[in-house]
């Protein structure tokens, strides 16, 4: 039987293998059109996201999430008002600016993960942490779904005291409610830094939603986190 890791691989090249991607039926094609203000999104409240290497505007606030596979991480927290901008890419590690090949390839430190930009007068912190535990697995301290491997270890990264405490009180309410027969393993982390993954994989999951659902369908992560959270 093919191992987790090896089928985890699989299904990343059948998703982004070079310039020719190749569909869930085998077919080889083209990569997909993009528009032309691609790191602009438009998000259901009417305005838009921005991705890549953006500025946090004043006033606004930052968040990092490591949630396994970022393409799945981005959604979320697209949905929500108040937040102006989610891009996935690495951090955790000590290599500055690793490529998507350097950081699978191991021996970075670096784990997936997507940054949300937000305006805290709109959605607070607990809410984002809210929707962070809801799209996760925390009892899974070797991976998330069928991604196995230290960089897609789930943690929330702080940034300041105000959200370590936030961030952990969050961790022990959830312990304490009763929900898991398990410890959560989720870890909490001081933010370092944060690096953008490249263009092909912000907003994943609106440029390529037939790949996008075969890869989430494909890796359980859905019944999973009906199991998890109902």
């Amino acid at each position: 039987m093919m191992g987790t890791k090896r089928l985890t691989l699989l299904i990343a090249a059948l998703l982004v293998a070079g310039a020719g991607h190749v569909s869930a039926g085998g077919s080889g094609e083209s990569a997909p059109d993009r528009a032309e203000n691609s790191d602009r999104m438009p998000s259901e409240r009417g305005g838009s996201l921005e991705r890549g290497n953006i500025e946090v505007p004043d006033g606004y606030e930052r968040a990092i999430f490591a949630g396994g596979c970022f393409w799945c991480m981005e959604a979320p927290y697209d949905e929500i008002d108040g937040v102006y901008a989610v891009t996935s890419g690495f951090t955790g590690g000590e290599v500055v600016d690793p490529t998507y090949e350097d950081v699978i390839a191991g021996g970075t430190g670096h784990q997936e993960a997507v940054e949300v930009i937000y305006d805290p007068q709109i959605v607070d912190y607990r809410e984002l942490i809210g929707v962070f535990w809801r799209n996760i697995d925390p009892l899974d301290d070797r991976g998330q779904f069928c991604d196995r491997g230290e960089i897609y270890r789930s943690g929330i990264f702080y940034v300041d005291d105000g959200q370590r405490e936030i961030a952990e009180r969050s961790r022990e309410e959830l312990e304490a409610s009763g929900r898991f027969d398990r410890s959560i393993v989720t870890e909490i982390r001081q933010f370092d830094a944060f690096y953008p993954a490249e263009e092909y994989h912000q907003a994943y999951y609106l440029n390529n939603p037939v790949r996008y659902r075969f890869y989430r369908t494909s890796c359980g992560r859905d019944n999973r986190l009906r199991q998890l959270w109902g």
